[in-house]
């Protein structure tokens, strides 16, 4: 069987005039008909680009040059923001990036929803756009031909690491000690054998995971505890699946005592969480994101309260604080016991977690029998359509719906429509500057209320 051919690209560069973006954030031009994708580009821009891939009703390129910028340019805060996928707007100002995700929630509301909220809420931003991402995993990779480690996140479009030495969307506690952790890495017995590292950040304490494929020589292990005590981070291994994650700096006899926190001071809560649990990336969002969520709901007294997919409790405690019955449903028994132990630590008795799939009709559960009031969901990227239908069923009166995906609160917004719900509030939160992550809040409301 003969070999396919693979197709020579173009080595001239291109001139495109670009019309609009993608959802993916790239820039739209054609050329004689055909689609082009440019990578770095912004809409009414004419950039010189070189093209990287050729398919049949499109191609692919990466802006060499701009020739006409616009307004909505700016210089990227990050030296590796054109070769690095951790980022892929950095080259559009703020109030623009802000623009480019309330269209695409409009957008999306359009086609799969066929409806429009009664009112856009403005968008939430925080004053910080850079150093605020406390979850994040770090790929790493032995490169053979260098002999040397890289520690980062993938380039765009292919699964070749960036060569990084600082990250400035990460927690500045991590970000900004890449070189320091790429020379430990280096110095390993185990240089090679170290596949990633998780990172997570609570208000006080850093930690990093490192994915060790093979067990560690006592030389790497004391190696590790040091970078932990010289640069105050918690130090945790994982041999194999998620369930072997165990810290070794500092030395702890009980995996309770694993934890890192963070704290949401307008409900005077403090939320302890394993590094590897759930946790929303960008703190001062996720505050403001939870009094606005606490403030739609307006929860009443004597009022019974669901919190579908409620993780740790990050929106159940503080509903909890506002008064009324608080039931969390999880789908993760791990995160169903992390709520149980945050309701104790804050002192809860009105607030109950069960662990549900949430597959069929879970109206008939007995957490669901005497119905509710109020409900917030925050479901995956996945959205919950099923799980929408049967939420119709209990006639709360309003509903708030957290979602990290436009396209499924879009279907999802329509099946509440169609089953007795006005679109009453939307707008979008800027959870992750300078990507093209969506992540937006809904109200419904009964329309018979």
């Amino acid at each position: 069987m003969s070999k396919r051919r693979r197709k020579v690209l173009p080595q001239e560069p291109v001139r495109c005039a670009i019309e609009t973006l993608s959802h993916d954030g790239r820039g739209i031009a054609r050329q004689e008909g055909k689609t082009q994708f440019v990578d770095g580009a912004l809409p009414g821009e004419t950039v010189m680009a070189k093209m990287v891939s050729s398919r049949r009703k499109f191609d692919e390129l990466r802006t060499l040059e701009v020739l006409e910028p616009v307004p909505e340019r700016q210089a990227p805060p990050c030296e590796y923001a054109d070769l690095c996928g951790g980022c892929s707007l950095q080259h559009m100002s703020g109030d623009a990036q802000i623009r480019f995700k309330e269209d695409t929630l409009r957008e999306h509301f359009a086609h799969f929803g066929g409806i429009e909220p009664e009112h856009w809420e403005a968008p939430m931003r925080s004053e910080r756009t850079t150093g605020y991402r406390r979850k994040a995993r770090l790929g790493v990779r032995y490169v053979r031909a260098r002999a040397s480690v890289l520690v980062g996140f993938r380039e765009k479009r292919n699964n070749f690491l960036t060569d990084i030495d600082r990250c400035v969307v990460l927690d500045p506690r991590i970000g900004e000690r890449i070189t320091p952790l790429r020379e430990l890495l280096q110095g390993l017995d185990a240089y090679d054998r170290i596949a990633q590292v998780e990172v997570a950040c609570g208000d006080d304490t850093a930690a990093l995971v490192f994915r060790n494929m093979e067990a560690l020589s006592e030389r790497d292990r004391n190696r590790l505890i040091d970078f932990g005590q010289a640069h105050d981070l918690h130090i945790y291994l994982q041999p194999k699946g998620p369930d072997t994650v165990h810290r070794i700096w500092p030395a702890s006899g009980d995996a309770s005592e694993e934890r890192l926190d963070y704290r949401l001071e307008a409900f005077d809560l403090t939320l302890r969480f394993h590094p590897m649990d759930f946790t929303q990336v960008n703190a001062d969002i996720n505050r403001a994101m939870i009094n606005r969520a606490v403030d739609w709901l307006d929860v009443q007294p004597g009022e019974r309260v669901l919190d579908l997919f409620c993780g740790l409790g990050n929106f159940t405690l503080p509903l909890a604080r506002r008064g009324g019955q608080v039931v969390g449903v999880e789908g993760d028994e791990a995160m169903v016991r992390r709520g149980r132990e945050n309701a104790r630590l804050n002192g809860l008795d009105n607030v109950t977690f069960y662990g549900a799939d949430l597959q069929g009709d879970f109206t008939r559960e007995p957490w669901a029998r005497e119905g509710f009031d109020k409900i917030l969901i925050d479901p995956p990227r996945s959205g919950a359509e099923d799980v929408c239908r049967y939420l119709t069923a209990f006639g709360a009166r309003r509903i708030v719906y957290v979602s990290c995906n436009p396209a499924t609160l879009a279907r999802d917004a329509g099946v509440m429509v169609r089953n007795g719900y006005r679109l009453v509030r939307a707008g979008v939160m800027d959870m992750f500057p300078h990507t093209t992550h969506v992540e937006s809040i809904a109200l419904f409301e009964r329309a018979n209320h």
